[in-house]
C-alpha cells in the first residue's frame, strides 16, 4: 500500500446544518473534495486575526459553525471583529 501524503486524521462532529454549510461552501468554491474544503477553511481561520483566546471553562459544545450565542456572536470565545 502506498504511503499517504497526509497520514494524520482529524475527526470532528458536525450537525446536519453545519455539514450542509460546509458542503454548500465547497460547491460554491468548486473545491475538489470535502477534505480540501475543510483544509482551506482551516487555513483561512488560522490566518484570521481579531480573535481572543477561549475563556477558562469554555466547552467544545460552545463552539459551533452556525449557531449564534445569546449575545449574537458565532462563538463566545471569538467575538466579531
Amino acid at each position: 500500500m502506498a504511503e499517504l501524503e497526509r497520514p494524520q486524521r482529524l475527526q470532528i462532529m458536525l450537525t446536519d446544518e453545519e455539514l450542509a454549510a460546509v458542503e454548500n461552501w465547497r460547491f460554491e468554491k468548486r473545491m475538489p473534495s470535502r477534505s480540501a474544503a475543510v483544509r482551506e477553511l482551516l487555513r483561512r481561520g488560522l490566518a484570521a486575526e481579531g480573535f481572543l483566546i477561549a475563556a477558562t471553562g469554555t466547552k467544545s459544545q460552545d463552539f459551533g459553525v452556525l449557531s449564534p450565542t445569546a449575545n449574537g456572536d458565532a462563538n463566545p470565545a471569538h467575538p466579531k471583529t
